[in-house]
C-alpha cells in the first residue's frame, strides 16, 4: 500500500488552516492518531471544505478501523479536488480492505490516469487483478511497477508469487529471494559469518537449514530436506520448537535443533547456511523436478496414532475437518463458516473429528450453533503440541480442510486430504489443477467464482 501521507503538497488555503493541517500531519506521521484527529477537526471547523484535512482525517479513520467513515471523508475530499491522485489511490486502499475489489480497482485506475508513474498504485492494481483471477493483468501491473521502481521488493516478490502460481518455477524463484526486503515479511534474514549455501557439497563442516515464515511453510519446505541430504552434506535443521519432536523422528539422519543460535555452537561445525524457503530455488525449478518429492516425509508417533485411532473408530470412516484460520492477511477469504458445511454432514457412515485449532469450549459452542456433529477432542491442542496433532491427523481416513497448516501437515504425513481453496488461491496451489506437486496425496477443490463456497461444498459432498 502507498504512503497515505506523502503523495502531494497540501492544498493552498488560509494560513491558520494550513498551519493546523501541518501540525496534525506531524502527529499523524508519528502514529499519534487521536491528537492528529483533534487538530484536523479544528482545521475543518475553520474551513469545512479543506480537501487535505478531509482526506487525512479519512486516513485516520481507516488506520483506526473505521472504514465506512474513511470512505465518506475521502469521497468528500475528491468531490472538492478530483485531480488529486493520492485521494483516489487511498480510497482504493480502503475499499480493497472492505473486499470491494471492483470499486477499489476503479479508484486505482483513476489515480493512474492522473499520475501514471505511481509504482505502488500499479502494484495495488495488480493485487486487485490477482484477487479477481486475472493473473496476466496482475503480472503486467507488477512488471510496470518494477519498471518504474526497480527497488520495489514488494513488486518483485508479487511478480515472483504470480509466476509460481502459473507454474513457472524457473523464473518464479528468482525474485523470491527479495522477500527479505519487503515490509511485512514474517521472518528476518539471519546474518552469519558462514556463507549462504549454493547447492555444493561442502569440503568440511555441516549445512545449517533454518526455518522461516509460519508453521505451515516450515512443514512444506521440510519436504526438500531429503534433497539437501542427497548432496552428500551433513545437515542441521533449526526449526520452531513445536516441530522439533516431529522433525527429529522424521529426519533421523540430521541434527534437529531449536532455540540457541546453532551457528554459534562450535560442536555443530556449521560451514554454510540456507533459509528453508530458498531450497525450492535449488531443487524445484521445473514441474518435473517435483518427481523427487517423497510422500510421506513426516512420520507421526505410531503409538499416539494408534491411541487416537482406537478412540475415534466406531465402524464409520473417520474424517478430520478444519474450517478456519486467523491469518491476519488472508484469513477472511480462506475461512468457511461452519454452518455452510451442513451438506457434508448429511452423508452417512462418517464420524467427523475436529482438526481445528482454538479453545475447545469455543469450538464446542460453534459446533452446537451450527448443528454440526463434529467431535472436539479436548486432549489435542493443535497449536502448542504439533507432534500430538500430527498423530491425530495420521489417525484419519480422510482430512477435509481449508488452506491452513492442517493442509500442510496432512499432506506431509501422506494422509488423503481434500483442500478447499478460495477463488484466488495462494501461489503454492497453482491454477486449475486438482492435484498439488508439493503433496501427492492432496486433492484440490476450487471456488468457481469469488466467495462461492456452496459450489465447492456440493462437489465435496458428491465426492464423499
Amino acid at each position: 500500500m502507498i504512503d497515505p501521507l506523502g503523495q502531494r503538497a497540501p492544498h493552498d488555503s488560509s494560513s491558520l488552516t494550513q498551519d493546523l493541517v501541518q501540525q496534525a500531519l506531524r502527529h499523524h506521521q508519528a502514529g499519534q492518531f487521536h491528537e492528529a484527529e483533534k487538530i484536523y477537526l479544528q482545521a475543518l471547523a475553520i474551513e469545512p471544505h479543506h480537501p487535505d484535512a478531509l482526506h487525512l482525517l479519512g486516513m485516520i479513520a481507516y488506520q483506526t478501523a473505521r472504514a465506512e467513515a474513511a470512505v465518506d471523508l475521502i469521497r468528500k475530499a475528491i468531490a472538492i479536488k478530483s485531480d488529486a491522485a493520492s485521494y483516489h489511490s487511498n480510497l482504493g486502499n480502503v475499499l480493497q480492505s472492505q473486499g470491494k475489489l471492483a470499486d477499489a480497482g476503479a479508484c486505482y485506475q483513476r489515480a493512474l490516469v492522473l499520475k501514471p508513474d505511481l509504482a505502488e498504485v500499479h502494484l495495488n492494481l495488480g493485487n486487485i487483478f490477482k484477487a479477481q483471477g486475472d493473473v496476466e493483468s496482475s503480472l503486467a501491473c507488477y512488471r510496470r511497477a518494477l519498471a518504474l521502481n526497480p527497488e520495489s521488493a514488494e513488486a518483485a516478490v508479487a511478480e515472483s508469487m504470480t509466476l509460481l502460481l502459473k507454474g513457472d518455477f524457473a523464473s518464479g524463484w528468482k525474485n523470491f529471494e527479495r522477500r527479505w526486503q519487503t515490509k511485512d515479511y514474517d521472518t528476518q534474514m539471519r546474518i552469519y559469518a558462514q556463507p549462504l549455501w549454493k547447492g555444493e557439497q561442502l569440503k568440511s563442516g555441516r549445512l545449517l537449514i533454518w526455518g522461516e515464515q509460519g508453521i505451515g511453510d516450515e512443514m512444506m519446505f521440510a519436504g526438500l530436506i531429503p534433497d539437501a541430504m542427497r548432496t552428500g552434506n551433513r545437515c542441521v535443521l533449526d526449526c520452531d520448537p513445536r516441530l522439533k519432536p516431529l522433525f527429529s523422528r522424521s529426519f533421523p539422519g540430521i541434527d534437529v535443533v531449536s532455540g540457541a543460535d546453532p551457528a554459534s555452537r562450535p560442536e555443530l561445525e556449521i560451514a554454510s547456511h540456507l533459509p528453508s524457503g530458498s531450497l525450492p530455488g535449488l531443487f524445484r525449478n521445473s514441474t518435473g523436478a517435483f518427481e523427487e518429492t517423497r510422500s510421506p516425509y513426516l512420520v507421526a508417533d505410531p503409538s499416539a496414532q494408534s491411541r487416537f485411532r482406537a478412540r475415534y473408530a466406531d465402524g464409520r470412516k473417520v474424517v478430520g475437518l478444519a474450517w478456519h484460520t486467523k491469518n491476519r492477511k488472508t484469513g477472511r477469504g480462506r475461512s468457511i463458516d461452519l454452518t455452510l458445511l451442513a451438506p457434508l454432514f448429511n452423508r452417512p457412515g462418517i464420524r467427523w473429528v475436529s482438526l481445528q485449532y482454538g479453545d475447545s469450549d469455543t469450538l464446542e459452542e460453534q459446533a452446537r450453533a451450527a448443528n454440526a456433529p463434529v467431535l472436539i477432542d479436548p486432549e489435542v491442542d493443535q497449536l502448542s503440541n504439533i507432534d500430538n496433532f500430527a498423530a491425530q491427523i495420521a489417525a484419519m481416513d480422510l482430512v477435509i480442510t481449508i488452506d491452513n497448516s492442517t493442509a500442510h501437515l496432512a499432506g506431509a504425513l501422506g494422509v488423503p486430504t481434500w483442500v478447499l481453496l478460495p477463488f484466488a488461491p495462494d501461489w503454492r496451489w497453482q491454477l486449475n489443477r486438482t492435484d498439488n506437486p508439493w503433496y501427492p496425496t492432496l486433492r484440490l477443490f476450487r471456488q468457481p467464482k469469488l466467495g462461492d463456497w456452496p459450489s465447492i461444498l456440493r462437489d465435496v459432498a458428491s465426492a464423499l
